[in-house]
């Protein structure tokens, strides 16, 4: 049967790359995906699969209980976009403006209805219950997967497996980890308070420019000089906002940034880490300060038995490789809740276009197209073999 699943998902591959490209022109930002949830929910509504809506928010979450008993496996893909302004030149460009589908949840939402649309027709003869669990608000904090999981709507769920089509990895290439693959992104932001005034006269200033300049270089000696060098961290400052005028010395300075981590305990040494620093440029200075850490998503950690089933799913795939387990990523993913909660594993799909090598988060993002169907045969691949354990 998983021979002639896979077959028939070729058969829809162009279904799947309209979708896609629909999906693409119409993209909707976090915790603002209405429309994008009503089109998955009609989808369900047309061919014929129970599905419930407003899930934890704006989720959508569809259930094909097969014909045979079995366990009760959710398949997941997140559907919300960026803000950012597409700068593709393509037919299926994003027509909205300052907001696009620069990570791949546009192919993931596509991969996901038409891997449903399939198994619609194999239900009679499926083992267990697959449920389509599409998910809202990945790209931004509290995230869509925390509220899902505390509607109670998967606490019958046996597993989760999700996939990630992974633009910087080469098409017929699967990576997946048995521990931890991707990291937790945390949220800081320092407002620094001196006392500005004229140019000439810095003297008379506490140059809050100065001050975050130095705020700024003391943070990145944190990860180098601070914390164990087999560690892994990141800080970074994404943003330094001060000043408006060339002659006129600033009286406040705002810096946002991200941390990445692996471990708890790192996190809570950079964190305090981190007050120490701002509080001591600060002090030396006779300037004030506020500190404003926001913690995310926590590092996404897959369970070895669901990862070893993965690699098991991609020797499956004739188009895929290479399947093979690789180091962390410091990019971060709230499917890390699921796998806090159940047993489930994640794993990136290659996407890589040929000669396309933007990445994630980039205004010329795109994604290899025949990747979505891998994802597919892989998610029910991966299905199958749990049902066999």
């Amino acid at each position: 049967m998983l021979q002639a699943i896979h077959n028939r998902l070729d058969e829809l591959y162009a279904e799947m790359v309209d979708i896609r490209r629909y999906l693409h022109q119409y993209p909707e930002l976090s915790f603002q995906e209405f429309k994008t949830a009503q089109y998955i929910a009609d989808f369900y509504e047309k061919i014929g699969i129970p599905y419930q809506s407003g899930v934890g928010g704006n989720g959508v979450i569809a259930t094909l209980k097969g014909g045979k008993p079995g366990k009760k496996v959710a398949l997941r893909a997140d559907f919300d976009a960026l803000p950012i302004q597409d700068e593709k030149d393509v037919p299926y460009k994003s027509k909205v403006d300052g907001i696009m589908h620069a990570c791949g949840h546009d192919g993931h939402t596509a991969t996901l209805l038409t891997l449903a649309k399939t198994m619609k027709a194999f239900q009679d003869n499926l083992p267990g219950t697959i449920v389509f669990l599409h998910q809202h608000a990945e790209e931004y904090a509290p995230g869509g997967a925390k509220p899902i999981i505390e509607s109670g709507a998967i606490d019958d769920v046996d597993a989760v497996f999700g996939t990630h089509l992974w633009s910087t990895t080469p098409f017929g290439v699967l990576q997946t980890s048995k521990d931890v693959l991707m990291a937790g992104p945390d949220r800081f932001e320092i407002n620094i308070q001196g006392q500005g005034g004229h140019g000439g006269y810095p003297h008379q200033t506490k140059d809050a420019i100065t001050i975050g300049s130095q705020v700024v270089s003391q943070l990145q000696q944190i990860v180098s000089r601070r914390l164990d060098p087999l560690e892994t961290a990141v800080i970074t400052i994404g943003q330094f906002e001060a000043g408006n005028a060339f002659n006129v010395i600033a009286d406040k300075a705002r810096l946002v940034g991200t941390v990445r981590y692996l471990k708890k305990d790192i996190q809570e040494q950079v964190i305090h880490e981190m007050e120490n620093v701002i509080k001591g440029v600060c002090v030396a200075n006779d300037a004030s300060y506020s500190f404003d850490y926001k913690k995310g998503y926590p590092p996404l950690v897959n369970n070895a038995e669901e990862a070893q089933l993965v690699l098991e799913a991609a020797d499956q795939v004739d188009e895929i490789q290479t399947a093979e387990e690789v180091k962390p990523v410091m990019a971060g993913e709230d499917f890390a809740y699921y796998t806090m909660e159940k047993p489930g594993a994640y794993f990136f799909t290659g996407a890589q276009k040929e000669g396309h090598h933007y990445p994630h988060h980039h205004p010329k993002f795109d994604i290899e197209e025949r990747a979505m169907p891998v994802a597919a045969k892989t998610l029910i691949s991966a299905y199958f073999k749990f049902q066999e354990k």
